[in-house]
């Protein structure tokens, strides 16, 4: 039997190239923004930053920003995933 870490999805449920939606939340800070969109922009180089919607949670202490990107691969959106859960300022990304 196969360990799980060993089994790669060889079938996506999205079909590229698509528009997909990204959710990244983080505390609210100056330079948060920019931050997400130069990581954004790394992976999708046409992304326009007029087209990030932002949102403050009720107290104000975090932002969630939605991101909509071209994805054309899954290793694109795999990839543009990774760098923005690894980024210091960003709590999580959906």
């Amino acid at each position: 039997m196969k360990d799980l870490s060993e089994i790669k999805l060889t079938h996506s449920l999205i079909e590229y190239p698509c528009d997909f939606p990204i959710k990244i939340f983080g505390q609210q800070q100056a330079g948060f923004a920019q931050a997400v969109l130069e990581v954004v922009t790394k992976h999708d180089p046409d992304f326009v930053a007029a087209s990030m919607e932002m949102r403050a949670s009720k107290t104000a202490r975090y932002i969630s920003l939605t991101c909509t990107v071209h994805a054309t691969s899954r290793e694109q959106l795999d990839a543009l995933y990774q760098d923005l859960c690894d980024h210091p300022m960003i709590v999580m990304v959906l």
